[in-house]
Parts: C-alpha cells; sequence; structure tokens
C-alpha cells in the first residue's frame, strides 16, 4: 500500500506464466498489435505510435527525450518534486541546454507560470511530470498543450505514478509524447513502459533516424545528428512494432504478457470506472487519516487520487512505525525523498488495491502501530471515516 511499485492483478500474474514464444512467432506479433490498441484505450489516443519500451518507466523517459531533443536543443522542465529533478538530468545527460522552474513541494504550477518560462526559454521541448509520488501532487495537464502548440514547442509528459488512476487525455490534452510504467495504477510489474506520440512528435523522430547496419536494406535512412542510444531509440521500436516488423531487440515476452493484461483490465472495466475507482479510494483513505488525526501534506485540491502523504506525528518514529506495520500486519507503505525524507508516509490506493477491503484494513493496522507509539488515534475513527465515504458513494 505504498507509492508504488503495488499488488498486481491476479489475472496480470497469470499471463506472466504463459508460456513463452519467440519474436517471430505469429502470436508474438498479434499480441503487440493488440497491446497497442488496448494502450490507446488507456491513453485516450488514437495515435500510431503506440508501443511498449522494454525496461522500466525510466526507459520510456530516456527514450522519449533522448529521441526527441538534438544536444544543444533548449529543454524546460518544471519541477515541483524529486521526479521533475529526474527529468532535467535525463535531459542533461541528453546533451540538452536545460532550463528549469520550481515551486514548493506540494504545490503545483499555474498554466500562466509555465507559459511565462516558455515565452522566456523558448525550448525545443517542455518535460513535465503528471503525477509526483515524492510530493503526491498531481499537475493539471488540460492548459499546457494548447500553449505548448501556440509557442511551438513540443510537449512530453511524465505519467508513470497517474496513467489509469487519474484522468489522462493524451489527444484532447495535446500530449507530443508520454510515457509510464506498469507498477503503479495499471497493476503490473515494474520492467516495461508504455509510450505514446504525436505525429509530430514522430516526424523529429524519423528525422533523426538511423537504421543501424547489421539490418539496413538500401534507401533506409542515415541522418547525421541519429538518435544517441542504439536501445532506446525510439524510431527503431516503432519499426519494430510497425507493419515492417524490423528487428531491434529479442522483446520481453512475459512483460509483454503483464502489459496487455494490464491495458485489458482497464478495458473491461471501463477506462473511467477504474478512474473512479481510483478516486473513490483515494477519498476514502483521504478521510481514514484525517479520522485518526493526521496531518495531510501539500495542497490537496491537486492531490493525486491514489496516493496520499501524511505528516508522521511528533513522538512516532517514521522508519521503525512502517517496519511494525510490515512486520506484524503485512502491509507497506512508504516514505519519501529529499525533504520529505522521514517527515512523511506516503500511502497508496492504486490498481489492484484501489479497493475498500484493503483501504480499511490498512486503516485498522495503522491505527494500531500509532497507539503502539503513544499517538492517541481515535479507535475506529479511520475505518469509519472511510466505510463512511464507501457507503456515501454507494
Amino acid at each position: 500500500m505504498g507509492p508504488g511499485p503495488v499488488d498486481a492483478y491476479p489475472g496480470v500474474l497469470r499471463a506472466m506464466s504463459a508460456r513463452l514464444v519467440g519474436q517471430y512467432d505469429p502470436f508474438m506479433t498479434e499480441a503487440m498489435t493488440q497491446t497497442q490498441a488496448l494502450f490507446r484505450n488507456v491513453w485516450s489516443s488514437t495515435a500510431d505510435a503506440c508501443v511498449l519500451v522494454d525496461g522500466t518507466s525510466r526507459a520510456g523517459i530516456e527514450a522519449a527525450v533522448l529521441s526527441l531533443v538534438r544536444p544543444g536543443e533548449r529543454v524546460l522542465v518544471p519541477i515541483f518534486g524529486r521526479f521533475g529533478h529526474l527529468l532535467a538530468e535525463i535531459a542533461e545527460r541528453a546533451m540538452a541546454e536545460v532550463h528549469t522552474i520550481e515551486t514548493a513541494w506540494g504545490q503545483v504550477f499555474a498554466p500562466s507560470a509555465i507559459e511565462e518560462a516558455i515565452t522566456r526559454v523558448r525550448p525545443t521541448l517542455l518535460a513535465l511530470v503528471q503525477g509526483d509520488t515524492s510530493t503526491t501532487m498531481l499537475q493539471p495537464l488540460e492548459e499546457i498543450g494548447e500553449i505548448c502548440r501556440r509557442h511551438g514547442v513540443l510537449f512530453y509528459s511524465d505519467a508513470t505514478a497517474s496513467l489509469g488512476g487519474n484522468p489522462f487525455e493524451a489527444d484532447a490534452w495535446g500530449l507530443d509524447a508520454a510515457t509510464a510504467g506498469l507498477q503503479k495504477c495499471l497493476g503490473g510489474p515494474s520492467g516495461s513502459s508504455p509510450l505514446v506520440m504525436s505525429d509530430r512528435a514522430v516526424e523529429v523522430v524519423r528525422s533523426r533516424a538511423r537504421i543501424e547496419a547489421g539490418i539496413r536494406e538500401e534507401g533506409d535512412p542515415v541522418a547525421v545528428d541519429f538518435i544517441r542510444s542504439n536501445y532506446l531509440d525510439v524510431g527503431m521500436i516503432l519499426d519494430y512494432w510497425g507493419p515492417r516488423r524490423l528487428n531491434h531487440h529479442t522483446e520481453a515476452t512475459s512483460m509483454l504478457y503483464a502489459a496487455r493484461e494490464c491495458a485489458r483490465v482497464i478495458a473491461l472495466e471501463g477506462r473511467d470506472a477504474v478512474i473512479a475507482r481510483h478516486a473513490l479510494a483515494g477519498e476514502a483513505m483521504l478521510a481514514g487519516v484525517r479520522a485518526l488525526g493526521l496531518t495531510v501534506f501539500g495542497d490537496v485540491a491537486h492531490k493525486m487520487s491514489n496516493v496520499v502523504a501524511v505528516e508522521i506525528p511528533d513522538g512516532v518514529p517514521g522508519d521503525v512505525a512502517r517496519a511494525a506495520l510490515l512486520t506484524d500486519f503485512g502491509i507497506e507503505i512508504g516514505t519519501s525523498f529529499g525533504p520529505l525524507h522521514g517527515r512523511v508516509w506516503r500511502i497508496g490506493t492504486m490498481g489492484y488495491n484501489a479497493r475498500q477491503d484493503a483501504v480499511v484494513t490498512t486503516l485498522a493496522a495503522l491505527e494500531q502501530v500509532l497507539r503502539r507509539f503513544g499517538f492517541a488515534a481515535p479507535a475506529g475513527g479511520g475505518v469509519e471515516a472511510a466505510t463512511d465515504t464507501y457507503r456515501g458513494a454507494a
């Protein structure tokens, strides 16, 4: 019940145990095609460029940034938590000229602040985290795409922690690229990164195309300013997933099965229904921790639906209490990073765990641990508040 990874859907675990097939087997290519269609639903996009990057969510981030940004081009990164710093670092490693703006952890950016920075910096790419689990804040994206289009800027978002549990409208919001991971709201294991790109972004990628010599055919492009990674070259990944099926790497079969099942769960339950389930679980957990007398960190109006941060009460040893929760109750919650390490606990309600029994069991256990360390949590308060939230929704 931490900020991720979380328990996977049972169906995802079953899918991963299926028989392996080779990368040229017709079933493999059919599974890839099905996965693309399923993830277009998850992203709310009709983009042709909808694929998986084999690797954790960070591999998806690097693939997007390295493929879209040429050395020396400007990248603007608004930072409101640890993972904004990560985007800036990855852009620096891509040899971009990186510019940042920052706001206090626990807050988000107004669109006007981002537009002012775009006007001043004039970047090629805006790289913006949607949901930063380090602070639990959800950056509104609805107005950012239109701002980027007016200024001729590509718009990329890291939706690792938010996709599937919070609204995300890739096409309607004007995203040029977005990446995620399976291990949060999508309810799978870490190790595969869904990626979607607009036609405008694909044009940039194609303009930097270089197909490796061992599989290059006559007429294939060899750009001078080619993408400076082989494995994370989105152009070659698109050729691998596209009609040409040009061999790039050996597809991670079990992770493909897992990703397909993660997206299939959302299709079967209904994308809006899954987002609503996360919102309800998050609302119930928020009511529960408040009823236990805990202080919620950050601007709650902009909190992610799938994770809440609470201030560790004075006198309660944060890491020791977390260890007790895990040892005695089998429940894991998280601490945080940087200025919030040891100051807050982060409690997730995402994926398979965005359900009533997981929420109330966590609150009951947390109450017992808090009492053990001298915090006067109201008896049954958290469970009652969460249960009332679910009753009210019903």
